[in-house]
């Protein structure tokens, strides 16, 4: 199996695509703490992987809450002698257009993704660095990546994982430990808050093309096992999503364009020349597929 003996912490795996690792991860081999902030559905997922022959334990609580995420990974190496894998997937939404959002609708979202992802990582890194060994798996979104109408706080949450990624890969590298972004599409209790008429415009755009479609939470797990065995101990500090039938590797935000004044940039120059130095390659805001 291909995590025979492996340890994984994965977060938010009461359900959804969190679920679908946690099960994945056991018939590969490793044991699981099934994390979610719901006790609940946390003990339901580790039950299912022990009665399959599996070994599991339930680690509910809030990751954004250092009370929980500290204990957390001590009692997961206390219980199983190591922790070889953290899955940061635990997430909610709280979508409203930006001129709406209630501020405690901003703070519990970036309070969810990035504190959370910031917490377990910490303290998960310091037995990871005392192996010599890990792997680290941030779950972002296209949304972080791309921006999407009502979620302000999802997207900005979702792309600060991805700088998170891109420094603590960097950070941890030297370590034996890796750290990538994986963004999945699939549809889960959490996609099912797009509005009616955006799913609509969506689906008629899919109409005929199998290519893509959304897919579903278990056809993101065989990235993330990749990424979580030895076979991809070379790939470090990367964006990668996966849905449906579609494998995809994404580029960090680079220079497009670039161009120099001697002595620098004046309002004048930059009013006269911005359009035919660097303005001719602005970005589009339209998502590509």
């Amino acid at each position: 199996m291909l995590l025979e003996d492996k340890v994984a912490l994965i977060t938010g795996a009461g359900r959804g695509i969190g679920r679908a690792l946690a099960l994945a991860f056991a018939r590969e081999g490793a044991a699981v703490a099934v994390n979610d902030i719901n006790a609940a559905s946390a003990e339901a997922v580790a039950r299912e992987i022990t009665e399959a022959g599996g070994r599991a334990l339930a680690a509910p609580g809030s990751v954004a809450d250092r009370a929980v995420v500290e204990p957390m990974i001590e009692r997961t190496c206390e219980a199983f002698g190591r922790l070889d894998i953290l899955i940061n997937n635990a997430g909610i939404v709280r979508d409203r257009m930006v001129f709406n959002m209630e501020e405690e609708e901003w703070d519990a979202v970036i309070a969810t993704h990035l504190r959370g992802a910031f917490l377990c990582t910490r303290f998960a890194s310091r037995r990871m660095r005392q192996q010599g060994t890990g792997r680290i798996i941030n779950v972002t979104s296209r949304s972080g990546l791309l921006g999407n109408v009502g979620q302000a706080n999802y997207s900005a949450a979702k792309a600060g994982l991805v700088g998170f990624t891109l420094t603590v890969a960097q950070e941890l590298n030297k370590y034996g430990i890796t750290v990538n972004a994986l963004a999945p599409r699939a549809e889960t209790d959490m996609t099912a808050t797009i509005p009616a008429s955006v799913r609509a415009r969506r689906d008629a755009s899919w109409a005929g093309s199998s290519v893509r479609r959304r897919g579903t939470p278990e056809e993101v797990a065989p990235l993330a096992l990749f990424l979580a065995s030895d076979r991809a101990a070379h790939v470090n500090g990367q964006i990668i999503s996966i849905g449906g039938d579609k494998l995809a590797l994404w580029s960090p935000p680079r220079e497009v364009a670039e161009a120099f004044v001697f002595g620098g940039w004046s309002l004048q120059n930059m009013l006269e020349l911005f359009d035919s130095s660097v303005g001719f390659q602005l970005q589009s805001l339209a998502k590509k597929d």
